[in-house]
């Protein structure tokens, strides 16, 4: 008699073709000081790293080097290239910019004054954190202007890169928007990630699979 056939439990392996990506959060940056205004890049506030978010760019440096990646994006954004900035020195990689990950854009709350309003518990923050919602602030980002523009530079990224690994570079609100996207979930429901935490997505050619969250395992010795 045959015996049975076996099946094991095996790590999971994306189809041919597909593209695994890294999604950096910068380091922690600068503070905001009331009354004193961020400079401004294309009406978008560009503090650099605080020395605490210098400390997290090389722990995160050190950990990603370990891994080889096929190409690195940064946005136009300093804080996300000055984060990538220990990896690029280990690895002699060259990042490529790639804006469309920057930051949500919040309009009139830009410059530093977001962390005021929402420190001081501002009705508009509040009703922005309960509707899920970025423009209820004025003058900021059309919700769906910005899950477009963060759907396409994904997409744009993972066709440079068939069944390769990437790394990319970019900030809290893009990063949350990208995997809920990838699971359907709630806008706001992948928000809260920290400083140089490490997000990973598989794209394959009919999806976008979430495999890793909010991994700040670098930072914890």
């Amino acid at each position: 008699m045959p015996s049975p056939r076996r099946f094991s439990q095996t790590p999971f392996q994306g189809p041919p073709g597909s593209t695994e990506l890294y999604l950096v959060r910068h380091g922690a940056s600068a503070d905001a000081v009331e009354g004193e205004d961020f400079e401004l890049l294309e009406g978008q506030g560009d503090p650099p790293l605080s020395d605490i978010g210098r400390a997290q760019a090389e722990r995160v440096g050190a950990r990603l080097a370990q891994h080889d990646f096929a190409a690195v994006y940064v946005t136009n954004l300093r804080r996300t290239s000055e984060t990538a900035a220990p990896l690029i020195r280990l690895t002699g990689l060259t990042p490529v910019v790639e804006a469309d990950l920057r930051e949500v854009s919040l309009g009139e709350w830009e410059g530093g004054l977001f962390r005021q309003k929402v420190a001081d518990v501002d009705p508009v923050a509040v009703r922005m954190m309960a509707e899920e919602r970025w423009d209820v602030v004025p003058g900021a980002e059309a919700t769906a202007a910005f899950q477009q523009r963060i759907h396409d530079a994904i997409e744009r990224i993972a066709a440079a890169h068939p069944g390769s690994r990437v790394l990319a570079f970019s900030h809290g609100a893009a990063i949350g928007e990208a995997l809920a996207h990838a699971t359907g979930s709630r806008p706001f429901a992948f928000l809260m990630s920290d400083n140089t935490a490490i997000a990973r997505l598989v794209r394959t050619q009919e999806k976008w699979i979430l495999r890793g969250f909010n991994d700040t395992a670098h930072l914890e010795s």
